[in-house]
């Protein structure tokens, strides 16, 4: 059976990005994916201090909830992350979970099926979104959208769910990624996934 990991960005387990995230669960559940949802704004979660021991060691020197999920990671199809808006940006934690998360893991992320989504009370949505999915972009995976930009808008989690628009772009982006999934799988089998150059750096050794 596929999986999708689900990271809630926001410390409220239970607030407007875990209403948000929610739904689409239950979408995932609906087609037969499966859903792992995990909690890390909750943690105490340290950034990057550029020491390059994971490229020897092949995980973070960090040995915390980063090392925990690269693993489940690894073997999941698709990633949601979902972050409330702090300052027109992700939370930081989250940020810091991700710079780590992306940087120490060394499997390829090559078409796993990534989405991001964000919940604000009013502003800075597209913002944090647009700094999410660059994850995505920088690892060859695949992003998923809906019918509008994957937010949702609320200061609690009532609120969000009075946001009839936001919980529908939900369930669309949630049906757009199972689609993905399946697709993926079964043109990898047909198919095989394209080939990825590696390797080239943009350096100007030559001095020219």
């Amino acid at each position: 059976m596929s999986k999708v990991l689900l990271l809630n960005g926001s410390p409220h387990p239970h607030g407007c990005t875990a209403t948000a995230l929610e739904e689409m669960i239950r979408i995932f559940e609906e087609e037969g994916i499966e859903t792992e949802l995990i909690q890390v704004g909750i943690k105490d979660i340290r950034g990057c201090i550029s020491c390059g021991q994971c490229s020897s060691k092949g995980k973070c020197v960090f040995d915390d909830l980063v090392n925990e999920v690269a693993e489940k990671f690894e073997k999941a199809d698709g990633l949601v992350i979902g972050s409330p808006v702090y300052y027109g940006s992700p939370n930081g934690t989250l940020l810091s979970f991700l710079d780590r998360l992306f940087y120490s893991s060394p499997f390829s992320k090559h078409m796993k099926v990534g989405a991001s989504v964000v919940s604000c009370r009013r502003g800075g949505n597209s913002a944090s979104f647009d700094v999410l999915n660059k994850y995505f972009t920088i690892s060859s995976m695949p992003v998923a959208s809906s019918t509008y930009w994957n937010q949702v808008h609320g200061f609690t989690a009532e609120d969000v769910k009075k946001d009839l628009e936001g919980l529908q772009t939900m369930r669309n982006l949630a049906r757009s990624m199972s689609f993905m999934i399946k697709a993926f799988s079964d043109a990898k089998e047909k198919y095989g996934y394209p080939a990825l150059e590696q390797g080239t750096f943009t350096n100007f050794a030559d001095g020219k």
